[in-house]
């Protein structure tokens, strides 16, 4: 990371660099902090604070530039790869807050003697989560992209940025999946309901009963009484 080493623009904000791809813009009352990590005790005492600003996400580095630039503090930027252990946080209460841990530059502005800075930035408008995500892709892009290339040792100077595939990958979607709908579709066909073919075929329900029904039920009727009868003598 380094303070105060972006190059400025009047209307783009910042000169890009070579192949370098705006990918995301934070809106303007977005905050930034920059302290030592927590738990740290050497001697440097290191603080950047902005109340209002813009960060940027690039293809090649995340930049912050504030609103009001002061004598000591009119821009920040890091290379993606320097920077690890970023979360966002959402609490009950205020705006989204995305941490981040960031390893310092040769000569960037700050002192060697601090293993890393801890970032913290405040979207008091909305947009943590959309930076984190579109972030957390272009850094495994990059990630990718340096380890094929063999030069890890490097980092992105061996690798050809333009080359780097930045958007979303479309869903995949299997073989045949136009087929497989098509099938699936229901087909219209001639044949009347099977309940109404074997209506058909068993014939209407009778109106009367069968002939010698009367007849049935009175003899079975009969036999039933003679048989308790003869039981109970």
């Amino acid at each position: 990371m380094s303070i105060n080493w972006v190059m400025l623009h009047d209307q783009e904000g910042f000169v890009r660099l070579p192949n370098e791809r705006l990918i995301y813009t934070s809106p303007p009352r977005t905050t930034l902090a920059l302290t030592p990590p927590s738990g740290y005790k050497g001697p440097e005492a290191l603080s950047f604070q902005s109340s209002a600003g813009c960060i940027y996400l690039t293809n090649q580095r995340i930049i912050y530039l504030p609103s009001q630039a002061s004598d000591n503090f009119q821009s920040f930027s890091s290379p993606l790869l320097n920077v690890r252990d970023s979360h966002v946080s959402a609490p009950f209460f205020g705006p989204n807050v995305w941490t981040a841990l960031i390893k310092p530059v040769a000569g960037g502005g700050i002192s060697s003697s601090l293993p890393a800075i801890q970032i913290k930035v405040t979207f008091k408008e909305g947009g943590a989560f959309d930076f984190h995500t579109n972030f957390e892709r272009i850094r495994e892009r990059l990630e990718q992209a340096v380890e094929n290339s063999g030069e890890s040792a490097r980092g992105l100077q061996g690798v050809d940025l333009a080359g780097v595939h930045l958007e979303e990958l479309p869903a995949y979607e299997g073989p045949g999946s136009n087929n497989t709908s098509q099938s699936a579709a229901p087909t219209h066909t001639s044949n009347p309901p099977a309940n109404n073919q074997r209506a058909s075929v068993i014939g209407p329900e009778p109106m009367e009963p069968p002939p010698g029904y009367e007849e049935v039920q009175q003899q079975s009727v009969a036999d039933a009484l003679e048989e308790r009868l003869r039981r109970a003598t």
